[in-house]
């Protein structure tokens, strides 16, 4: 074989190699978090006592299948579509996020709004002239308005990102604005001010810095140390992208999750499953869902560094199709 067939061998087993790799890393999410359920809603042991323990249940084994399954399936996909360039793979997964990052940008959007004005209704004693006796008890309990507000408005926030192709965010940044506006004028010209307003700044701006990542990661925002990235080639950036992702923030996620969601009094799982809300309870309602803004963030930015590892990699191979962030810029 000549260097250009050898070459071109490594590229293809090289390509072959990052969508496996990508795709099982995709895999792993849903895994994770169906085991996860598993083990706090109905008892299950984990795969642990697999690794640790004499004997483990089956149950243990079943779950580790789970992985083990989602691994084969991930392969079989990708040997049959081994034509798929990696940028179209990359593509693709981009696509997916985005669509999740939209949905995530109006549900916050809807609920901030909603929650702030029953919580507004709450605190100023309005809430009776609209709802009766038995409604009015259950506004005022987090475990009511989760599920039979927050969880609904969420829903409608994925049907609303499969009509809509924005982002949505510059919504969100311009509602941070609105509140803080709001505080101001009702603060120091009407001496008026409630938690809730505060919560509300707080609520969207969360949302904003956490949802927004993973965009600011596709348009290239994101602040770089580029003293020597800004004179290397193509090729060379490629390399540096794909070992940074590799190794710094796919791994920063994973442990964002671990941590997270490894126990029941983990920093995200706990407030979560127990609806946690602010102790005054005369704010809104949100404090649980601020929590789960973390493991949004680290979903999202694990899908798209899975897209960037592809697009690295792609420039690493000087596959065609490279886009040049720094030529025009990104669209806000």
């Amino acid at each position: 074989m000549t260097k250009a067939e050898d070459a071109y061998a490594a590229g293809r087993v090289m390509q072959l190699a990052v969508r496996v790799y990508g795709w099982c890393m995709l895999s792993m999410l849903p895994v994770y978090f169906i085991n996860n359920y598993l083990i706090y809603s109905h008892g299950w042991p984990g795969i642990k006592p697999v690794f640790f323990a004499d004997k483990a249940a089956y149950t243990s084994w079943l779950q580790l299948a789970f992985y083990g399954v989602a691994i084969v399936v991930v392969c079989i996909y990708v040997f049959a579509t081994s034509g798929r360039h990696l940028r179209d793979e990359a593509g693709m997964i981009t696509r997916f996020n985005a669509y999740l990052t939209r949905a995530a940008f109006w549900a916050v959007l809807m609920i901030g709004i909603v929650d702030a004005t029953i919580s507004l209704l709450r605190v100023e004693d309005l809430l009776p002239y609209i709802f009766g006796d038995q409604m009015v008890n259950n506004l005022s309990l987090v475990h009511f308005r989760g599920p039979y507000i927050h969880i609904p408005l969420m829903i409608a926030g994925l049907l609303i990102a499969l009509r809509t192709r924005t982002l949505g965010f510059h919504w969100l940044a311009l509602g941070v604005v609105l509140s803080e506006l709001l505080i101001v004028i009702s603060r120091f010209i009407f001496s008026y001010e409630q938690a809730l307003m505060g919560d509300l700044v707080r609520f969207w701006y969360a949302a904003l810095f956490l949802f927004a990542s993973a965009y600011t990661l596709i348009e290239e925002g994101h602040v770089r140390v580029d003293v020597f990235y800004a004179g290397f080639s193509n090729k060379t950036r490629g390399f540096v992208n794909a070992v940074g992702t590799l190794f710094m923030g796919i791994t920063l996620c994973w442990v964002i999750l671990f941590v997270g969601l490894g126990t029941k009094a983990s920093i995200i799982y706990s407030p979560v499953a127990n609806f946690e809300t602010s102790p005054s309870g005369f704010g809104m309602q949100v404090k649980y869902l601020m929590a789960a803004f973390l493991g949004v963030f680290a979903i999202t930015m694990l899908i798209q560094f899975v897209s960037y590892l592809m697009e690295a990699v792609a420039d690493y191979l000087e596959q065609p199709g490279h886009q040049d962030h720094e030529a025009s810029p990104s669209a806000g």
